[in-house]
């Protein structure tokens, strides 16, 4: 294969900027063949030689392309992914892979051939300021890790955001609000930096701010197995926001805000400092290095340039499908913790919060 031939199933604002890109030549060894909307209107845009399909079943049988993007609806993730991978093509499906654990596994379990390319469009990895943290987290450089804080609070919307579409902000058309529209990001980069905690306890409140079903205000305690702790905060309530990424260790601490990282290393571990100084009141020197980062990285563009590598060179990818479950698991047990009012243990049980789910949907009077 010379090669990737791809279509986009979703082109709505985010497919047709995944579409175009590709159509303006931004990624090597890929071309747009095809596209695909359940709207007619929406492919319009898009020139004659470009395939057009209103059914994914149909471009999928086409034979017109080696690979597709799927930019659909969040609950359509699942089984049009599973349609895409059952027809052999390689697949890049966009965040969240699936809106609850349960279409997770199931579509992670229809992945069979090893052969066929499976990513997630979690562009937030190309960040050089995370893949740094990252490497130095690996490296030890943090030493034991104790302690993770993210107040990620800059997701203000209005009122007319929500009612733009009467399937935003529904049980039935998202699963969720702020953590399944606007964090999986975010949940995404803190596994990826600080692992999965063994426990949550969140406090979600649905409609806080907005005249919305679904949460608009989370502050969540995550729990660890090393015993090391974390808060994460959301909303789309406040303005102006905050986001400020604080991860601590033994060794120093990490500050992430206003696209800079500072790290105030530890002379002396803080676990040995403690228990060889004879000071009372002393804490060990430190260092204040401000680690230097340029740009953003490659963001959507880099993913699908991996995409591409991965599926003509064997490159491995940055975001494997099958790691976009964690932070849908991470979204699950908070909105399980808060509505049952109780601790909830990772990992959680698909089937048990898919249910909860659709006793919401069923409950719910919006989104019909």
């Amino acid at each position: 294969m010379k090669e990737v031939r791809l279509g986009v199933i979703g082109v709505g604002g985010m497919g047709t900027n995944h579409a175009q890109n590709v159509e303006a030549g931004k990624v090597r060894g890929m071309r747009l063949t095809a596209v695909c909307d359940v709207n007619p209107k929406q492919l319009a845009k898009f020139n004659d030689t470009v395939k057009k399909f209103t059914d994914h079943r149909a471009l999928l049988k086409s034979g017109e392309v080696d690979a597709v993007l799927i930019v659909s609806h969040h609950y359509a993730h699942t089984p049009i992914g599973i349609d895409a991978l059952k027809a052999g093509v390689h697949v890049l499906v966009e965040k969240p892979i699936s809106v609850h654990k349960a279409d997770c596994q199931r579509l992670i379990a229809a992945h069979t051939h090893r052969k066929q390319v499976f990513a997630a469009m979690f562009n937030q990895r190309t960040d050089p300021r995370y893949q740094r943290i990252r490497t130095m987290i690996q490296a030890g450089e943090l030493g034991e890790f104790q302690r993770v804080n993210w107040i990620t609070t800059n997701w203000f919307r209005t009122e007319t955001y929500y009612k733009s579409g009467s399937w935003r902000a529904t049980w039935e058309g998202e699963g969720g609000g702020v953590l399944m529209n606007q964090c999986p990001h975010q949940l995404d980069l803190l596994q990826w930096l600080c692992g999965m905690p063994t426990k949550v306890r969140a406090f979600c409140q649905f409609g806080q701010f907005h005249d919305i079903e679904v949460e608009d205000n989370v502050t969540a305690y995550l729990e660890y197995a090393n015993g090391a702790s974390g808060v994460f905060i959301t909303t789309t309530g406040e303005a102006p926001g905050t986001n400020r990424l604080e991860i601590c260790g033994t060794r120093g601490k990490i500050v992430v805000e206003e696209g800079n990282i500072l790290f105030t290393r530890n002379e002396t571990p803080s676990d040995v400092f403690l228990k060889t100084s004879k000071a009372m009141f002393d804490g060990p020197p430190v260092w204040n290095v401000q680690i230097p980062v340029e740009g953003k990285g490659g963001q959507h563009v880099e993913i699908m340039q991996n995409f591409a590598d991965a599926i003509l060179d064997g490159a491995p990818l940055i975001a494997p499908a099958r790691e976009g479950l964690h932070s849908v698991e991470l979204a699950n047990a908070m909105l399980l913790s808060s509505l049952t009012g109780k601790t909830v243990k990772l990992p959680i049980s698909g089937p048990v919060f898919e249910k909860t789910l659709k006793g919401l949907i069923r409950k719910s009077k919006r989104g019909k």
